[in-house]
């Protein structure tokens, strides 16, 4: 398969078929062949079965791949198959559209599916029942590490990130999602000197972070290989040279490749203390995952317990959408049981709810993030001290759904 290789894979349904015409070979195969010759394809060559008590299978050979049709009298379906390549790659549609005209069906469900080099596609679930198709058109990186099934791919939201079919980050959105996640933390941290980031393996919450004050980033990552990969091909946060410095600790930013529970333990035991601690991994998921433990109780205890007086514990909490809230929920309900204050951050922006927890009593805690904000060495490009305000404002289902305490 050369990279300029494409071609068009068409799936149809036929429903409400006259019977009898479903179990009519001759004629069948006739349309068939009719509709290929218009659609401009080449026929090597047909082979088909009849089947009994009742039922046809007609397989056509072509020069540009293949067609194929398999009938079902006692419900009136038939089912149509066609893939074409190379310059009559379109054929396959207007092939099925004249099959149709001939068979007079009384339902058509289509599906048009392009294939090869620049047709690979990632279906993300958002939801039950919804997915979210990814157009790719050069994927850079495709592999399993130790821990997930790895792709970075160019697509229309440039350089882009997957993670066992989730999107992680993109070029074109990654700045929103990282300012969204850590900017808010920032203002209401009591001091920024010290942040812990768990995951994060682009690397660019780590630099945002000295960027806005920090004299030690402590980034620990269990996938050495994704960190490494994402160095290498991102266009944004770490390149290997910085990924090199960063496993060295010769500067602010000391890279862990580590598991997360474990570094908390080694953490706590050298008496270490962080103004802000930063979790993000890929998705809770709704169903149990291994990585969900990273998100429970527990390990929000054991992040809580490092805080210096006045220390943020920040996490990516999941989707405002109401086809995708339940981990968020979970989130909300654990923070409002640890911490004293609690700000989310619905972007707005991008998809995702950001929750912020320290156990600092603030009368007003927004006010004091807005009035910090702007005293920030870091300055924000996609937040000001509006969409502060307008983000701690929970999504209603939290308000009126979700009970706390």
């Amino acid at each position: 398969m050369t990279a300029e290789f494409t071609g068009w894979h068409v799936l149809a349904e036929f429903g409400g078929v006259d019977p009898q015409l479903c179990d009519d070979l001759e004629r069948l195969e006739t349309a068939l062949r009719k509709s290929l010759v218009a659609a401009g394809v080449t026929i090597c060559d047909v082979v088909h079965k009849k089947f009994e008590p009742q039922g046809v299978t007609i397989l056509a050979l072509l020069s540009e791949s293949h067609a194929s049709i398999h009938t079902y009298p006692e419900s009136g379906d038939i089912f149509v198959d066609v893939f074409t390549c190379g310059s009559i790659g379109s054929g396959a549609t207007k092939a099925v559209e004249l099959l149709q005209a001939e068979l007079s069906p009384g339902s058509v469900n289509m599906e048009v599916i392009q294939r090869g080099h620049a047709a690979r596609r990632i279906h993300e679930p958002v939801g039950e029942g919804l997915t979210r198709v990814w157009n790719m058109s050069e994927v850079i990186v495709d592999t399993n590490t130790p821990f997930q099934h790895m792709v970075i791919a160019k697509t229309e939201q440039g350089v882009s990130l997957f993670s066992d079919d989730d999107r992680q980050s993109t070029e074109f959105s990654q700045l929103t999602y990282h300012e969204a996640m850590l900017v808010p933390g920032y203002a209401l941290a009591a001091k920024l000197d010290k942040v812990l980031i768990i995951g994060s393996g682009e690397g660019v919450a780590s630099q945002m972070s000295v960027a806005a004050g920090a004299s030690l980033v402590d980034h620990v990552d269990i996938d050495q290989l994704e960190v490494e990969l994402c160095a290498k091909h991102l266009p944004y946060g770490y390149t290997e040279a910085d990924l090199a410095e960063a496993v060295a600790q010769t500067g602010p930013i000391k890279m862990h490749y580590a598991d997360g529970w474990d570094f908390l333990a080694q953490a706590e035991a050298a008496g270490t203390r962080y103004d802000m601690i930063v979790i993000d991994l890929p998705d809770e998921r709704v169903e149990d995952a291994q990585h969900n433990r990273l998100y429970e109780d527990e390990f929000l205890l054991r992040c809580k317990a490092l805080l210096a007086e006045g220390g943020v514990l920040a996490a990516q909490a999941g989707c405002q959408t109401m086809w995708r809230n339940e981990t968020l929920k979970r989130s909300w309900t654990r923070f409002h049981n640890l911490f004293d204050t609690v700000v989310p951050y619905v972007s707005d922006e991008h998809e995702w709810t950001f929750i912020f927890g320290t156990s600092a009593t603030y009368a007003d805690p927004v006010a004091k993030m807005t009035d910090t904000l702007a005293t920030l060495p870091y300055k924000a490009e996609t937040i000001d001290e509006r969409a502060l305000v307008r983000g701690a404002i929970e999504p209603h289902a939290l308000r009126v759904g979700v009970t706390v305490g």
